[in-house]
């Protein structure tokens, strides 16, 4: 139990440490507003280097669970079947 309310409050201190600053506010897009400390993404190739990240990172996320959940290996000869099976 104490252990959950010292998380709680250093949750609670900490949102104020995590979200933008009122001067990084104002120079932030509207898309980011709020989240992000810094200047905002200054070209159109800054956008683009964003969604290539935000996706390849939501892919990886995608298809960790996959293979986390079904990995699909079927075959008797797989080498998890050796060492499952005690012939390693």
């Amino acid at each position: 139990m104490k252990k959950r309310i010292i998380l709680f409050l250093l949750l609670l201190f900490a949102q104020g440490i995590l979200l933008a600053c009122p001067a990084c506010e104002k120079q932030q897009p509207a898309i980011t507003q709020g989240i992000t400390h810094g200047a905002g993404p200054q070209s159109n190739w800054d956008w683009v280097i964003i969604i290539l990240i935000i996706t390849s990172t939501l892919l990886t996320f995608f298809f960790s669970l996959k293979y986390l959940l079904k990995p699909g290996e079927k075959g008797q000869n797989h080498i998890k079947k050796l060492i499952l099976d005690g012939e390693y």
